[in-house]
């Protein structure tokens, strides 16, 4: 116990060794997702592949291709993308019509994918989408043709992930209690967060991309430190221009994260802010983003046809969307391959049980404003997809996941923990026993819920529960990467428990900018600068 305390200490006083640490975390899990999942058995996975093998050899716009579709029932025309590629990525786009959607057939009957050689068109439904993500992990494909090259793609988008959420938890172990924000962290990468995040899917760097402007915006108004300001400023920036750039609703998750911390500022925090020259700095940045990202959508208009009902109207799909709220909850914990893999219920129990904890633990200690932020994101995540639906269901039809809602929502347990860890250094509750069983929980749904979407596709959803005999295995074989995944799922949550410190508020420090740091309000205590960070 005491060897892992001295890790402990080294981890939380060095920003750098605990960023390291939760990169190579966060990698693994991600990986393990995409090593352990077929070809094409992610959301329209296939789509985002041909994009990024396009984009990488220059073809950032292609000739415009209406290709006739039918989802959920209803028949339409899309608009695609047509790009010249190998015939290897037209194949791809067939590779899962034998077990999509059908959950108890196990994923062995995919034809095996060959490199053929010679170009033909291929036309993608993610054309019109920003290339900047596309361009990031699409190169691998220039350099291994074939599934490897695959493989290759998604890794790189679970490398960009798990920076993104190691820069999330260097934000949250700046707190005084630094354990309760990593808690929050934690709770916010679900696994399906985790699952997008070793996917060819933009959904993946945008979930990151929130967490990490959840996890960063927070601190900077509420527990607002001069020596950290720079670099807080710095994480959230990064997380805003990812969110931003991958698609333009990506500003209106940016914006609710900037807007409930502004709510929860202490007083005199944004005029500190402001008269930092780092933060125009950045916003600039961000503004210049926003720009781009909204000139690409307006230049890339979405002509898709789509024969919606006419009975659909925006009441009914209000509605309708309404009702759906609970399958939403489920999609963000984890409904994973084309929503034909789910989780067990002992995942969505846990999960779902330990952020309302959360919740209510914080409304029971917060302040009026604090109350107001957790309840006003309660109702976000419900209104938001009902606001959504009722707009675009009369050109678009029922088209929401709970996925879209992810870069919002992981902002619940972010905030609920944040408003915690400034009130637990108070007596009377078990905070190192709450850290404890949640933290190992988490770990333990998140393995869960792995194994669960492992099953699926190696024997079917009615198959063994012990995976024998496997009819689909990834590389490697299915013990290696249940090993690997558990491994690193218990590690992640040894992190929050060892890093736990309980502390009683300090003096607020000479000529400290912010009169909110008084004793008793519950004073942070900060990572110590390396030289690199200076």
């Amino acid at each position: 116990m005491n060897a892992l305390k001295r890790l402990a200490d080294r981890l939380a006083t060095t920003p750098g060794r605990l960023w390291a640490v939760s990169f190579a975390l966060f990698f693994v899990l991600g990986g393990s997702w995409s090593m352990a999942t077929p070809i094409g058995a992610s959301p329209d996975e296939h789509a985002h592949i041909i994009r990024a093998a396009a984009v990488a050899r220059g073809q950032i716009e292609g000739r415009e291709v209406m290709v006739p579709h039918v989802v959920a029932d209803i028949e339409g025309k899309f608009a695609e993308t047509g790009v010249m590629l190998p015939k290897f990525y037209q194949d791809l786009k067939d590779v899962n019509t034998c077990y999509v959607f059908k959950s108890t057939v196990p994923a062995d009957c995919a034809p095996k994918l060959r490199d053929n050689g010679g170009e033909v068109q291929v036309t993608t439904a993610a054309g019109r989408y920003n290339p900047a993500y596309y361009l990031v992990v699409g190169w691998p494909s220039l350099m291994v043709s074939g599934e490897g090259g695959i493989y290759l793609m998604r890794l790189m988008s679970a490398l960009v992930c798990a920076a993104l959420l190691a820069s999330a938890v260097i934000s949250a172990a700046e707190w005084r209690r630094r354990s309760v924000p990593l808690l929050g962290v934690m709770a916010a990468a679900t696994p399906m967060a985790l699952f997008m995040s070793g996917m060819v899917n933009p959904s993946g760097p945008e979930i990151a991309a929130g967490v990490l402007a959840w996890s960063a915006g927070l601190p900077i108004l509420m527990v607002p430190d001069a020596a950290l300001l720079t670099r807080r400023l710095g994480r959230l920036g990064i997380g805003a221009i990812v969110l931003i750039s991958i698609r333009p609703l990506g500003l209106i998750w940016f914006a609710g994260a900037l807007f409930f911390a502004l709510l929860l500022q202490e007083r005199g925090a944004l005029r500190q802010v402001l008269r930092r020259r780092s933060a125009w700095l950045w916003g600039t940045a961000i503004a210049a983003a926003t720009v781009g990202a909204m000139a690409w959508a307006s230049q890339h208009p979405d002509h898709s046809v789509i024969a919606t009902p006419d009975d659909l109207t925006a009441l009914k799909a209000a509605r309708i969307t309404f009702d759906n709220t609970l399958i939403w909850v489920h999609q963000m914990i984890g409904l994973f391959g084309w929503l034909d893999a789910p989780s067990p219920a002992a995942t969505l129990l846990l999960w779902s049980g330990i952020v309302v904890m959360l919740g209510l633990l914080a409304l029971c200690f917060a302040r009026f404003r604090e109350a107001l932020a957790i309840v006003g994101a309660l109702i976000g995540i419900v209104v938001i997809p009902v606001a959504a639906q009722a707009n675009q269901a009369s050109t678009l039809g029922l088209i929401w996941q709970g996925r879209y809602l992810l870069p919002f929502s992981v902002g619940l347990p972010i905030m609920a923990t944040v408003i915690l860890a400034r009130q637990s250094w108070r007596p009377g509750m078990p905070w190192r026993r709450l850290l404890l069983l949640s933290a190992f929980a988490l770990a333990f749904a998140n393995v869960a819920a792995f194994v669960w979407a492992l099953r699926r596709n190696a024997v079917g959803t009615t198959g063994s529960f012990f995976l024998h005999p496997a009819m689909w295995a990834p590389p490697g074989g299915w013990p290696l990467w249940v090993g690997v995944y558990t491994a690193a799922a218990l590690v992640l949550a040894l992190l929050v428990v060892v890093t736990d410190r309980e502390e009683p508020p300090q003096r607020p420090v000479a000529g400290e900018e912010s009169r909110g740091h008084r004793a008793g309000r519950g004073r942070h205590r900060p990572l110590a600068a390396t030289p690199a960070d200076a």
